[in-house]
């Protein structure tokens, strides 16, 4: 299971959110009004090289007032805590001051299982210590249920399956982050995504999800209900696909009987046209005598 790219999503959905739960000992009453940038992969790996790892979320945080400077969170999704490298995260931090010019950085390592043993570096001689690194730590295992059941932040309540519950609240858990989801996220396509989400980290065996229908049948029925709306919107897209794709290729196919050989910029243009230019472009091809005259 890619966890690394589940969190990448969450933390690129919802940026504010994922700050404030993650990271809420830097960032409590420091967010609001800020202005928060994603420095994405693309933008940054020409500068950082090998070092920079893909799914690291690094996110630029800046005040209007420009009284103060940009705060720089590094957010790294650790599943494993034996894969986490603290030597790895402070070279890395560095880079990334080095390049936004900054020396506010936030360092926040997200773990599902457990936590690392070694949480500070310190590099120096026998007199002096010339370099102290540390990191915000965040386990979700350790984290009380309670305290966010009822949460308004969204990143809190998909997160409620990875928290600290007795596992006879499982059902309960769940529903409770469905509820969020239904609550705080308006969107249709997001619901459906984060519904994903609450799913594989709740993992709710057969007779569990029996469960939630008989306990939570507004939901339950809610969800099935949305589920299936876009089940077939996802049918007919494929049907409509399929169908411009074989009007393309029949095209194509006409075109090449009558004109032997076609560029490729026109067979890129006609796999790529809609159904009713597709029928117009057919009606041409009878009387055309060039290709050109097909188009126009």
């Amino acid at each position: 299971m890619d966890h690394d790219q589940n969190f990448k999503n969450l933390i690129l959905d919802y940026p504010r959110e994922a700050l404030e739960f993650f990271a809420a000992p830097e960032t409590e009453g420091v967010v609001e009004g800020a202005r928060i940038i994603p420095l994405r992969q693309e933008q940054l790996k020409e500068r950082l090289g090998d070092r920079f790892r893909e799914l690291d979320v690094p996110l630029l945080v800046e005040w209007p007032d420009g009284r103060r400077e940009a705060l720089l969170f590094v957010l790294e999704e650790e599943s494993d805590a034996r894969r986490f490298s603290i030597h790895r995260l402070a070279h890395y931090c560095l880079d990334l001051a080095e390049l936004c010019e900054t020396d506010r950085v936030v360092p926040v390592v997200i773990f599902l299982h457990g936590g690392p043993s070694r949480h500070e570096l310190t590099l120096g001689g026998h007199r002096h210590t010339y370099l102290q690194f540390n990191y915000l730590l965040c386990e979700l295992p350790k984290i009380p249920y309670e305290d966010y059941r009822s949460s308004n932040n969204i990143v809190a309540r998909l997160n409620l399956p990875n928290l600290s519950y007795p596992p006879v609240r499982k059902v309960e858990v769940y529903a409770q982050a469905v509820r969020g989801l239904l609550t705080l996220e308006p969107h249709p396509e997001r619901q459906l995504k984060y519904l994903d989400f609450i799913d594989i980290y709740a993992g709710l065996n057969d007779n569990e999800l029996e469960q939630y229908r008989r306990e939570y049948p507004e939901e339950a029925a809610q969800m099935a209900t949305f589920a299936e709306r876009f089940m077939q919107q996802g049918m007919q897209q494929g049907m409509q696909q399929g169908m411009q794709q074989g009007e393309a290729a029949v095209l194509l196919r006409l075109m090449e009987c009558k004109f032997k050989e076609v560029p490729e910029e026109v067979r890129q243009r006609v796999k790529e046209a809609d159904p009713q230019t597709l029928l117009e472009w057919s009606a041409r091809l009878l009387t055309a005598d060039t290709i050109d005259a097909v188009f126009h």
